[in-house]
């Protein structure tokens, strides 16, 4: 006899889909304000002629499910039946005793009998017995279905993905929120009016007035960026005024239910308070060079042992690990990762810093290369290119960020700070002649630091304060979705913002 009776999931899918009823998708559940992942889902879900199934893949509450809404949302504004949808929660318990064949045996057989083109959107699938097995059979033996599903742990779900079949699943990541969707999602009606994308670099062509009047336009963010760096990156917390309850929120669904549940549940982790432990050193030296010997000698693990923790830290969507990049043939140090935090806010609520850490100069330094670091990471990851970081074997001259695109390598130094001086002799001054670097970029913290730098190297060095790259790097994205959303296909990628 079955645990769970049918009509008890029946009463639980029924909940989860008001829609059936209602026709609409509750308001607070498809928020307005659209993200760049709702954009490349929707293009992937109605490409008239590649089909693929869909995963979210990010942490807990950077806006998985909120995206899913939309995508119900929108395929009712296109006249969709609404018994033609179905959503369900894997984490929702009584489901927990049901996989994804009886869910469909019942959905079929009481609310869209006879069917055969249908919506499905599978949330948090990884908790779904057997999932990757039953995406795979949905796929191929139902031309006709069309499929999203989300999750928290990537790099397990796209493995299986993959074992169950190459060219089924397209990945969409959906990121903490940038600075751009976070000014979006305040609603803030002062921000500029861009009528374009603007890239960083092409700046470092553009005149005293060109620059004078941009960053006119752009001041009035600066009064929302401290907020943001503090809890800004979860939609959720972003638009709550009580950054401690925000915070305990972040420690409680986000970081203790990854390190106690999900990644005991994904990876079979036997003691958890290890991981804590290496995930507490990581928050401490976000933005550092780390030497797994010296954390395996402070918590008393083996090397290997920390190895493994730190990839699946990174796995879980709470860490970002940037790794050396060579230059010309230059000699780099020896292959040791900076560790960056999924997100600056994630730091702060770990340790547990409120406003105070603002005044803090070296503590502002981190967070705002850790900002840096995520917006890179995250608008570049469709060009799968190397994102890592310069450091001269001999020297130690150092450039935080380098991004290797196809065609030429992009530095990014950050100098938050508030003599934000370059001298000829920086690395990012030197290898700004390289003929492998097509752009240079020095974030800086003062709302009138902004210009290209008087050097005279093969590309122009661009300084730009930080409130003021981060909302361009948005902008820059999101009009190249806008703009390729109708005609890209789905195995394109879209335009560079470098």
């Amino acid at each position: 006899m079955a645990i769970v009776s049918e009509e008890q999931l029946l009463k639980v899918l029924t909940a989860f889909n008001s829609w059936w009823t209602t026709g609409r998708v509750p308001k607070e559940l498809a928020k307005p304000i659209k993200r760049f992942a709702f954009y490349e889902a929707r293009q992937i879900l109605h490409h008239p002629e590649i089909r693929r199934a869909v995963l979210l893949s990010g942490a807990r509450r950077v806006g998985k499910t909120t995206v899913v809404y939309q995508l119900i949302e929108d395929l009712l504004q296109r006249e969709v039946n609404r018994r033609h949808i179905l959503y369900a929660s894997f984490d929702h318990p009584v489901l927990k005793f049901c996989d994804i064949g009886r869910l469909l045996e019942l959905y079929q057989n009481n609310i869209a009998p006879g069917v055969q083109e249908i919506y499905l959107f599978f949330d948090e699938v990884q908790y779904a017995k057997d999932w990757d097995h039953w995406m795979k059979i949905l796929y191929d033996m139902n031309p006709h279905y069309r499929i999203v599903a989300t999750g928290s742990a990537s790099p397990v779900l796209l493995a299986k993905a993959a074992e169950s079949g190459v060219g089924r699943w397209k990945n969409v990541r959906v990121p903490t929120l940038s600075f751009h969707e976070y000014i979006d999602l305040l609603g803030i009606r002062e921000k500029p009016l861009l009528d374009r994308g603007i890239k960083p670099t092409e700046l470092g062509t553009w005149s005293h007035t060109q620059w004078k009047e941009l960053m006119l336009s752009l001041y009035p963010l600066q009064t929302y960026f401290h907020q943001y760096l503090m809890v800004g990156g979860f939609p959720e917390i972003a638009l709550g005024n009580d950054i401690a309850y925000g915070q305990r929120v972040l420690r409680e669904d986000v970081v203790d239910k990854v390190l106690k549940r999900d990644m005991t549940v994904l990876y079979n982790i036997r003691n958890v308070d290890d991981l804590e432990k290496i995930f507490l050193y990581l928050c401490f030296h976000s933005g550092s060079i780390i030497s797994q010997d010296a954390i395996a000698s402070e918590i008393g693990l083996s090397r290997p042992t920390v190895g493994i923790y730190i990839e699946l830290l990174e796995q879980a969507n709470l860490i970002y690990i940037s790794k050396p990049v060579d230059l010309s043939g230059k000699k780099v140090l020896k292959a040791r990762p900076k560790i960056y935090l999924a997100d600056a806010a994630l730091r702060n609520a770990v340790l547990m810093q409120e406003e105070e850490v603002l005044a803090n100069p070296d503590e502002m330094g981190i967070l705002i290369e850790t900002a840096v670091y995520k917006h890179i990471a995250s608008f570049y990851y469709h060009r799968l290119p190397k994102i890592g970081y310069y450091r001269d074997a001999k020297t130690k001259k150092e450039v935080d960020v380098v991004v290797a695109l196809p065609r030429a390598k992009i530095l990014v130094e950050v100098k938050y700070r508030e003599d934000a001086r370059i001298r000829e002799t920086d690395a990012i001054v030197e290898l700004a002649n390289d003929e492998e670097v097509g752009g240079a970029i020095v974030v800086t913290k003062k709302a009138e630091d902004y210009g290209t730098l008087p050097f005279e190297t093969a590309v122009p060095i661009v300084k730009i304060p930080a409130f003021a790259f981060l909302y361009l790097l948005g902008h820059a994205e999101k009009q190249g979705y806008l703009h390729a959303s109708t005609s890209r296909r789905i195995d394109e990628t879209p335009p560079e913002i470098g």
